[in-house]
């Protein structure tokens, strides 16, 4: 066998090796629609609000999909689609009213609703504290929990008489909390787990 025919048979052969390879790369970046991104941890109780990051998925209609900010006025703004009431829905509620919207303009729509970033669950700690401020509010967290993330108390503190100030169905509640108590085992049940706006005052 000449040189000429042993190139040319190595060549098929390698020809022969690389094509079932490649036919068994992963389609990744073909796929008929964008890959799933990927959420935080969402509490049980979590429902959406304003600034929260969201990302919204239409299976084979990439154009109709998008990452979106929820408005100070709750609603988020989607191709085709545009405005949909999001602020006080659950994941899974807005998931069914964009499907629904959806029907306008295709038939049988696969949506899914991801939770990239909850910027809306924030608590607030303020006076006699070491660092008064904003706190992100993830999974729960009690009074206590959130005087010890703001830095602990101050030495004048007036420990006996914290508040937690909550809106409940637009009025304003009161709810006390004594520290000195709550860090000695008695009363724990004051020791509330705090909601999304929840205010800390430490007096």
């Amino acid at each position: 066998m000449t040189r000429s025919m042993n190139f040319l048979c190595a060549t098929l052969a390698i020809a022969v090796v690389v094509a079932p390879l490649s036919a068994q790369v992963p389609a990744q970046g073909r796929a008929d629609g964008p890959a799933t991104p990927t959420s935080v941890v969402v509490p049980a109780n979590y429902v959406i609000g304003p600034q929260d990051v969201l990302s919204v998925v239409f299976w084979r209609e990439k154009d109709m999909s998008a990452d979106v900010v929820v408005r100070p006025d709750g609603k988020i703004s989607l191709p085709l689609i545009n405005d949909v009431a999001a602020a006080g829905l659950s994941p899974e509620a807005l998931r069914n009213a964009i499907a629904k919207a959806a029907t306008k303009y295709m038939e049988d729509p696969s949506v899914t609703v991801v939770i990239k970033e909850i910027n809306s669950r924030n608590v607030y700690v303020t006076g006699q504290v070491a660092k008064a401020g904003t706190y992100r509010l993830g999974n729960d967290m009690t009074v206590l929990q959130a005087i010890s993330v703001a830095g602990g108390l101050l030495e004048y503190a007036d420990a006996s008489n914290i508040v937690v100030l909550r809106k409940e169905n637009g009025k304003d509640r009161s709810i006390k909390f004594n520290y000195k108590d709550v860090i000695r085992g008695r009363n724990l049940e004051q020791n509330i787990v705090l909601l999304p706006n929840d205010t800390v005052i430490v007096p």
